[in-house]
């Protein structure tokens, strides 16, 4: 009987550790390509992957960086010393972009709507 409740116990701790680890790797809802406009309301695409990586084309210069979820945004570091966040406005989303050595905490240097493509 004891043999039974080890056994019991042992495959209950394993089901709620997978669990966790299942919670822990969720998609952020921030993955994926989003359709955002530069500073001349130009369309460009920004792409999230799962790994932190963020990357995208801009007037056919091909941009990289990286990305992490802060305080409900997307926030992007890029490695032209832009910072974007993606932010979730009332039911639609907004890109916000600082130019190179600008405050996050400043007036952004450009606002557009972002929308996460299917």
């Amino acid at each position: 009987m004891q043999f039974l409740k080890r056994m019991a116990v042992i495959a209950l701790a394993g089901i709620l550790a997978m669990g966790l680890v299942g919670a822990a790797s969720a998609a952020s809802e921030f993955e994926g390509r989003w359709k955002v406009k530069d500073t001349k309301g130009h369309p460009f695409e920004i792409v999230l992957a799962a790994d932190g990586k963020a990357t995208a084309e801009h007037k056919d210069k091909p941009m990289s960086g990286t990305w992490k979820e802060e305080n409900g945004a997307a926030v992007i570091t890029w490695n032209t010393g832009w910072t974007t966040k993606i932010t979730k406005d009332g039911n639609a989303y907004k890109k916000e972009a600082w130019d190179k050595g600008k405050p996050l905490d400043g007036r952004p240097s450009n606002t557009s709507a972002a929308e996460k493509a299917s």
